[in-house]
């Protein structure tokens, strides 16, 4: 069997050996744990693609750095009175890699090729009337402009726009796809435009020449200066961590993400910069609610107060996490003051509470999993040490991934160490672990007034008075405990120090406004 693996190994290190000793003096090289999976933005993705495509297309709108949502290709966004009818301008002299003007009529063409059922857009149902809400009519009454009518308010619909798992909606051109309408590349708008997809090796974009970047001093998320400043970024596929670190230690490799474990190594590292970028990622301790035991939110409220959950985050992150009870993640623009109220640690209040609550020592069971770059396991070992402290029979399984996702989508849990992924904007937070069990067994908060106050959030779209609904529901969830969360995702990334400006959000490199000095 060796000579399988022999020549891939071979193949990777004269591939770095080959970037380290290359001339082209503004080559970027960004390690990635795993190839992409295509180039169709938000059909067939996961993190990794996302990260690399969304340097290549842009949408109408994107994400802020707190979670807000702006123009892009747009260069305002006007809302009708009634809240149905969206007005979208489109900002001159934008570009295709094609060198064609991007104009309302590419706008429809892209909506239509995400509308038909054959795309498979993995957003569709956000828009077609499936979940809600409806996306009734999309005209273009002149070049610059495109109108979209929605059949309800919705304070989350440009929120859906942009989302990164949707490829941000990108606007395409026509040229993305062959005659029979199927995929060949992202021909966008972005600041990098796809010059090759070796599959299982690397992905390599260009500066794209004409690009015109959106207002701005800087990168804000995904809008702000997006200024491609490197010729060249190689996408390089390093599965392997320590091969990655290697590859940055001797400067093959500018810049990719480390564990945790590393990060402190690191810091002492000559000709490395490393840093701990966080993202709205939510590590909880689910509690089911119908549970014989945990119903009992005397229990939930005893089981809260026996952690030291400042402690069990140092740990779990290995002292790159920032404790926070809120739903609203710290980075948003709806995280103040009302939300950074906590559990406080309390063991003898916990006693008092397991009392209160005639608890008499049944087994409560954390499941939990043990996949790298998430601290199911970690949180699991704490929180059972803590809880056994204050006399609670807490015992730990350990499931596979499969298995135990499936219980949590069935409900089939007491406690479960667990993730969820990124929900920028706190209605759709809220909203993941939210809901009525009945219909959807795998909620975990099933609370008549919280959902009332979720609902009354996704049809206001006034920040003041949504910022009002999310105080309440953050007080309410911390009186109810129906989970804990605990804190947001904290990533540990490395870059070398010839390079300046790269940055890391929501998981995904962004290699605009990034520039490399000295050459190789």
């Amino acid at each position: 069997m060796h000579h399988v693996f022999v020549p891939r190994a071979l193949a990777l290190s004269l591939a770095l050996a080959a970037a380290a000793g290359s001339a082209q003096a503004e080559l970027l090289t960004v390690a990635q744990p795993a190839d992409i999976r295509s180039t169709n933005p938000g059909v067939n993705r996961d993190n990794t693609t996302d990260g690399v495509v969304l340097n290549i297309v842009e949408g109408l709108v994107g994400y802020r750095e707190n979670g807000t949502v702006g123009p892009l290709l747009a260069k305002s966004v006007d809302l009708s009175e009634d809240g149905l009818t969206y007005t979208f301008k489109l900002r001159e002299g934008v570009k295709f890699h094609n060198g064609a003007a991007l104009t309302s009529a590419d706008v429809l063409w892209s909506w239509q090729r995400y509308m038909d059922p054959k795309t498979d857009w993995r957003c569709r149902s956000d828009f077609d009337g499936r979940n809600g809400l409806k996306v009734t009519d999309v005209s273009a009454p002149d070049a610059q402009t495109v109108v979209m009518k929605l059949d309800r308010k919705s304070a989350v619909f440009l929120d859906s726009l942009a989302r990164t798992d949707c490829g941000m909606t990108a606007i395409l051109s026509k040229d993305s796809v062959a005659v029979d309408g199927s995929w060949v590349k992202p021909v966008g708008t972005g600041p990098f435009t796809l010059k090759e997809w070796k599959r299982g090796e690397y992905t390599l974009l260009s500066a794209f020449k004409d690009y015109v970047s959106p207002p701005g001093d800087k990168p804000d998320g995904y809008v702000g200066s997006k200024r491609p400043l490197v010729d060249e970024v190689k996408f390089l596929v390093v599965p392997d961590p320590s091969t990655s670190k290697a590859g940055m230690m001797s400067g093959a490799i500018d810049a990719g993400q480390i564990t945790s474990t590393d990060f402190n190594e690191l810091k002492s590292a000559p000709n490395l910069t490393v840093f701990g970028p966080h993202d709205a990622t939510k590590h909880t301790l689910l509690f089911q609610t119908q549970d014989p035991v945990l119903k009992n939110v005397k229990l939930r409220q005893a089981i809260a107060a026996s952690l030291d959950i400042p402690q069990v985050v140092a740990a779990a992150s290995e002292g790159l996490g920032q404790l926070n009870n809120s739903a609203v993640y710290a980075g948003s623009a709806y995280y103040q003051n009302a939300e950074k109220r906590t559990y406080q640690y309390d063991p003898a209040r916990a006693q008092q509470l397991l009392k209160e609550a005639g608890y008499k020592g049944e087994p409560i069971v954390i499941y939990a999993n043990k996949r790298a770059h998430v601290p199911s396991y970690q949180v699991a070992v704490m929180a059972q040490a803590m809880m056994q402290a204050v006399g609670i029979n807490a015992k730990i399984e350990v499931l596979e991934w499969a298995t135990q996702l499936d219980r949590y989508n069935t409900g089939k849990y007491q406690i479960s160490s667990f993730t969820y992924s990124s929900r920028l904007d706190p209605a759709l937070s809220f909203e993941q672990f939210a809901g009525d069990k009945a219909k959807q067994p795998r909620k975990v908060w099933d609370d008549p007034a919280a959902q009332k106050l979720i609902d009354e959030s996704f049809l206001e779209s006034d920040p003041a008075k949504r910022q009002a609904l999310f105080d309440q529901l953050h007080a309410l969830m911390l009186e109810q405990t129906p989970l804990l969360v605990l804190y947001n995702g904290a990533d540990a990334w490395a870059h070398s120090k010839r390079v300046q400006g790269f940055s890391v959000w929501e998981g995904k490199p962004r290699v605009w406004e990034t520039k490399v000095a000295g050459g190789k």
